[in-house]
């Protein structure tokens, strides 16, 4: 049975039951705690904390996983893997452990003909909590599983928690015996790899407390409306159902491993090494096509790193593996292919993602070559050192700037002899993530317990947002907190965050920056805000200072946002949607949204892109959005349902978060996209949009910015004044602007190459000089000497060249020359094949030369260069390159 089967069969079995089906949430997790969805109830979790109502009683999805803690694990387990699809059925409050084990059983042991999968009750062991006498009663009494297929495990394997104070509960789990061929017999409390788990039904019945690790920490007693939530893993089903011995074995990843073995040769099956090297080519190229197509972008942080990371190692092993071309093309095309009949939005963004795919090979493998270089460079000075073991900040130098992976580096610094510091390239790391996560988490909580917002909402409600309309109105404040704290009242001074029972003010969400403006209190007390935003869904926090008074919590409020801010932000809104359609309809439908930023009179837009946008391209797309402006057309914004707004042919941003019910904002017959911000409405009120310009932010994703309005108005004003100033310059009309400084620009570059030969030929005139005077150190000829100041690098190497050419090719020669430019010192060494011969390498002398200087260097055995910080070492760099010939000669 395919995979794509498998979950149309799981979807329509649970529909047909009762259950509304969610579709996939992206990968980018809606979480300041994740970077990724890791599991399949993750876009469920704020009703299992009671943060929101959920909107059914019973639910079904095929959500879309990542997890990265075992990276270097992929390939080497039948089970390791970074992108899973998690099949999951949810109740809330309606059935649990009998509705939930009847359904599981239902649906695995029906005959295919009947619609289910198939498999033979027999082979079926069941594991339950070592206290849930329940479980074991319904699997045994109400199921008729044998007792003796029924094992009591603790609370590691048989006990869920989300790690933090909330719901909990035992877990019972549905394994499959695959026969004694995997090992011994015993059931899965004796050998999991044999008996292994395909699916896990959590009994959410409890409240635990705080505490540490999956068993230390009390059960506070019983929830008030019990949950199921359960998961079965839809790679290992068809793992089993298509009768093959691991995961990376199945249709969706088998044909990326059958590419990748045409590509290189290497057949599967031949050998350990290289098996462990296709199946991570498998596993991280499909994770690879995932994550591209929810909108992650290679990058050095965040989710943006775990893509390059799981991309550069799939590059990595298909090198090993022997592919000496770019390869990422052609096994994106098999994954799009496979993937694409489970996820067809795949198929409609593939030129996006093989864009981005190919820009970051080819990115890496331009890394690979320079960051060999700087590894290279640290091996030598270990060893110069007579250290063994390169040093941890090496390590994540080479890893944070140079994108290597650090198992790279341990195998490269292996061949070298050199282990490596991990602990310390780990400490680094984990430094590096819990900055970034702090980051994300005090943007969105100012560093506040999440708890206390859940309170708020548990006792108020969400809060009533009336700023579509509205831009000032009445209130009450249902929450307080200062410092982070909860507190019943705030005095003048305090940093404080107001939470209203309704408001006017926007939170920050969609690219919309927050609204700014005052709360009076009934009291007189005044809190001036300065942003907005919702730490917990549905509760907006106003981040402040109490200026006068004393706020309390239960007070009368009078809530007025800064209107002149929020125009100016509405109008870079609807600009951004006029100017994400104009490119769409200029660049075609990759230019898909990546991004945005609407702040007062500018905004900035991230989109999918190839390759730079044309200057041409560009203006076409400014002039087609400001004729939008003089069509006047009316901005609107409704409420409907997600199927209808795709009937409509509304537009969706990557990464954004959507339930059933969407609001869509649509400008006349032009734009039409799902938006939850504020909007002008008219087009006419936006007066004028200018575009900057667009540069690249990453592999394939360019970025427009623009003012808008009053702003864009000035920026012309003062363009205009430039331009006049220029005309005076040059004596010219404002049209003749741009011949006449081509011209004058002209003249100067080639009165530069003049000056450049110039001083060329003065450096080659001291060629002859140079050769002749070599001096002789055990028998060979040896040239060293510091040219004149100011010579560059190239000049320098011309000169070198020129010096090793006119000493007699049956001499060994060694031309070691020195320079100092801009106050930095630079060397270039070269060596001829008489002086090769006898063990002596440009690159080996260019090391020790450049470390003298203060700095690094490297190149070919016949040719190298190095530079430094410290043009007073020229002369004792010079005789160590000396020493250095005499010890090799």
């Amino acid at each position: 049975m395919e995979s794509a089967e498998i979950r149309r069969r799981w979807l329509r079995f649970f529909e047909e039951r009762g259950h509304t089906v969610v579709p996939s949430a992206s990968l980018i997790a809606d979480d300041p705690t994740l970077l990724l969805v890791p599991a399949g109830m993750v876009p469920f979790k704020p009703y299992f904390l009671g943060e929101v109502k959920p909107p059914f009683d019973r639910a079904v999805s095929v959500q879309k996983c990542v997890r990265t803690p075992d990276i270097e694990e992929v390939g080497k387990t039948t089970r390791h893997g970074t992108f899973f699809q998690m099949c999951g059925n949810f109740s809330f409050g309606d059935y649990f452990k009998e509705g939930a084990i009847k359904l599981a059983w239902e649906l695995l042991t029906t005959s295919v003909e009947e619609g289910g999968y198939g498999l033979e009750p027999e082979r079926l062991w069941i594991t339950v909590y070592k206290e849930d006498d329940e479980a074991e009663r319904i699997w045994r009494d109400v199921i008729g599983v044998p007792a003796e297929r029924i094992q009591r495990l603790g609370m590691g394997p048989n006990f869920w928690s989300m790690g933090v104070p909330g719901p909990c509960g035992p877990c019972s789990e549905i394994n499959y015996d695959r026969g004694p061929e995997f090992g011994v017999e015993g059931g899965p409390a004796v050998n999991d790899e044999r008996y292994v788990e395909i699916w896990n039904l959590v009994f959410m019945q409890y409240e635990r407390g705080a505490g540490e690790g999956k068993e230390d920490f009390p059960i506070l007693g019983d929830l008030p409306s019990k949950n199921i939530d359960t998961g079965l893993g839809l790679e290992r089903l068809a793992m089993i159902l298509q009768g093959v011995h691991n995961m990376y074995e199945t249709d969706n990843l088998r044909t990326v491993i059958d590419k990748a073995t045409e590509l290189t040769g290497v057949a599967y099956g031949a050998g350990h090494d290289s098996d462990v090297s296709l199946r991570v080519v498998a596993d991280h190229m499909r994770t690879s096509v995932m994550l591209i197509g929810d909108g992650v972008t290679p990058g050095n942080e965040g989710r943006g790193y775990v893509l390059r990371r799981i991309m550069r190692r799939a590059i990595r092993n298909m090198r090993i593996l022997g592919a000496t071309e770019q390869v990422v093309g052609e096994l994106v095309d098999v994954v799009l292919k496979s993937m694409g009949q489970q996820y067809p939005e795949l198929l409609t963004d593939r030129k996006r993602i093989e864009t981005v795919a190919l820009a970051e090979e080819a990115a890496f493998l331009k890394t690979l070559k320079a960051g060999t270089n700087i590894l290279d460079t640290a091996v030598t000075d270990t060893r110069a050192a007579g250290g063994t073991v390169l040093a941890g900040d090496k390590a994540f130098l080479l890893h944070d700037t140079w994108g290597f992976p650090i198992d790279l580096t341990l195998e490269m610094a292996a061949e070298q002899g050199l282990t490596v510091d991990e602990e310390g390239f780990r400490r680094l790391m984990k430094e590096q993530r819990e900055r970034a996560k702090a980051d994300a988490k005090a943007k969105k909580t100012g560093h506040a317990d999440l708890s206390a917002y859940r309170e708020v909402a548990d006792t108020a409600g969400s809060t009533v947002f009336t700023g579509y309309t509205d831009t000032e109105g009445e209130s009450t404040v249902v929450g307080l907190l200062v410092d982070g704290l909860p507190s019943p009242a705030a005095t003048e001074g305090d940093e404080v965050e107001v939470v209203l029972d309704r408001t006017p003010f926007y939170a920050e969400g969609g690219g919309q920056l927050a609204d700014s403006g005052r709360i009076r209190l009934d009291s007189g007390a005044v809190v001036e805000v300065r942003d907005v935003q919702q730490p917990v869904p549905g509760v907006s926090v106003h981040k402040g200072t109490v200026q006068v008074g004393e706020v309390t919590v239960g007070s009368g409020a009078y809530a007025q946002i800064d209107v002149k801010r929020r125009r100016a932000i509405a109008r870079a809104h609807s600009a951004t949607h006029l100017t994400h359609q104009a490119l769409r309809d200029a660049l075609g439908p990759t230019a898909a949204q990546a991004g945005s930023e609407n702040s007062p009179g500018r905004f900035r837009f991230d989109f999918g892109s190839p390759a730079a946008v044309p200057g041409a391209v560009l203006t076409d797309v400014e002039q087609k959005i400001n004729e939008v402006l003089s069509r006047e057309l009316d901005v609107t914004a409704e409420v409907m349902s997600m199927e209808e707004a795709k009937k409509q042919g509304a537009i969706a941003e990557f990464g954004e978060k959507y339930g059933d019910r969407v609001r869509v904002v649509t400008i006349g017959d032009f734009s039409k996209e799902l938006c939850g911000g504020t909007h002008v409405h008219n087009t006419a009120q936006l007066g004028l949009v200018k575009l900057l310009g667009e540069s690249s932010i990453g592999s394939g994703v360019r970025r427009v910015e623009a003012l808008v309005g009053v702003d864009a108005y000035n920026f012309l004003a003062r363009e205009h004044t430039v331009v006049s100033q220029l005309t005076d310059l040059v004596k010219g009309r404002p049209e003749e602007l741009p011949e006449k400084i081509s011209g004058m620009l002209t003249k100067l570059k080639e009165a530069e190459k003049e000056i450049e030969r110039f001083r060329a030929e003065k450096v080659l005139q001291a060629a002859a000089g140079l050769a002749e005077g070599a001096k002789d150190v055990r028998g060979v000829a040896l040239v060293t000497g510091r040219v004149p100041d100011g010579t560059a690098a190239d000049d320098l190497r011309k000169l070198v060249l020129d010096v090793r050419g006119r000493i007699p090719g049956d001499r060994p020669a060694v031309v070691a020359l020195f320079s100092v430019a801009n106050g930095r010192p630079v060397t270039v060494i070269a060596t001829n094949e008489a002086a090769r011969e006898r063990g002596i390498k440009a690159g080996d002398l260019v090391r020790v030369a450049a470390k003298t200087l203060g700095g690094g260097g490297g190149g070919k055995p016949d040719v190298a260069q190095g530079g430094g910080q410290n043009p007073a070492a020229v002369d004792e760099a010079a005789a160590a390159v000396e020493r250095l010939v005499a010890e090799a000669a």
